[in-house]
């Protein structure tokens, strides 16, 4: 277990937590570019990135906000960038699979399934929201469809194909893993698989230590050796669940996106501040942290000199 290397995957903004949610948030391509570098610095071998309206912090899934701070990490940082094609559930397949067309990054998320996506609880905490598409984009989810046909899917993967670019799988629930399953049979993923198990949104499967489990077994039973397995959990399960993964063998995921949490009731200061203290988890665990040169190689990239930013 001592020579395990642990991969951390810092998800710097999202799309789920609103600008007036935390200051803290990264907005601006200046913000995202220098929280990233700094995730990097502390540990994460992977940044997992969102793009925002830098006016009034919208997500905003346009390749013209994602370039400048794609450029400003691979200048300065040697991790691994992840871009989203989850964007938000608020876009379209195609504006969703823009920037991973475009820029072909080494990694790209891809959610396993439809399924509601519940970000209206949030009204009940945060109710002074300065700008006005916030309440209404919280409010909306009460009655929205996160869409990931079997269509969408597919597009994803084959506009990747000929990319070399392999894919943070987002599985929401155990109905995720049998459609990765699925695609796994069709050919149109290969090994290693990179199950990202993703738990406490309202919609998907809980937080319950049991849940953590039924999701790590099932994709033991149907993938084997063939995955590497990650988990993230949304808000103040964010470090439990990381504990209880990385003692199960997994891979972690923090960030602003997942949480803007540092304990109960307290803000994070950074997507850095996340991953110090998962860090510290996993080497009190006895286990190693992976360096972006080894997550490279466990996780079979292309590499960085491959990407086109």
């Amino acid at each position: 277990m001592a020579a395990r290397k642990v991969i951390i995957t810092c998800a710097i903004t999202g799309s789920i937590h609103t600008p007036s949610m935390s200051p803290h948030l990264p907005v601006t391509a200046e913000d995202i570019a220098e929280a990233a570098i700094g995730a990097a610095e502390a540990g994460a071998a992977i940044v997992h990135l969102h793009a925002r309206n830098p006016e009034n912090g919208l997500p905003d899934q346009s390749v013209e906000r994602f370039a400048p701070f794609l450029r400003v990490i691979k200048q300065r940082s040697d991790c691994v960038v992840n871009i989203t094609t989850g964007g938000a559930a608020t876009m379209t397949i195609e504006e969703r699979l823009k920037p991973v067309a475009t820029f072909k990054p080494e990694v790209a998320s891809l959610n396993m399934g439809s399924m509601n996506f519940g970000l209206f609880p949030m009204l009940d905490r945060f109710k002074n929201l300065k700008h006005a598409w916030e309440r209404d984009y919280l409010e909306g989810s009460r009655d929205r469809i996160f869409k990931n046909t079997f269509a969408d899917i597919e597009k994803i993967l084959t506009t990747c194909a000929e990319n070399g670019t392999r894919f943070e799988i987002e599985c929401y629930d155990i109905g995720h893993l049998y459609t990765l399953a699925h695609f796994v049979e069709r050919g149109l993923v290969k090994p290693p698989f990179f199950v990202q198990s993703v738990f406490g949104i309202l919609g998907g499967i809980g937080t319950h230590p049991e849940d953590v489990m039924h999701m790590k077994r099932t994709a033991d039973r149907l993938f084997g050796d063939s995955y590497r397995w990650s988990v993230l959990g949304a808000g103040r399960h964010q470090m439990p669940i990381a504990t209880q993964a990385a003692a199960m063998g997994g891979n972690v995921r923090v960030g602003l996106e997942d949480s803007i949490w540092n304990g109960p009731g307290k803000l994070a200061t950074s997507n850095a501040e996340q991953v110090t203290r998962v860090r510290g988890i996993i080497e009190g665990l006895g286990l190693e942290v992976a360096t972006p040169a080894e997550a490279r190689d466990i996780l079979q990239l292309k590499g960085g000199d491959r990407v086109e930013f």
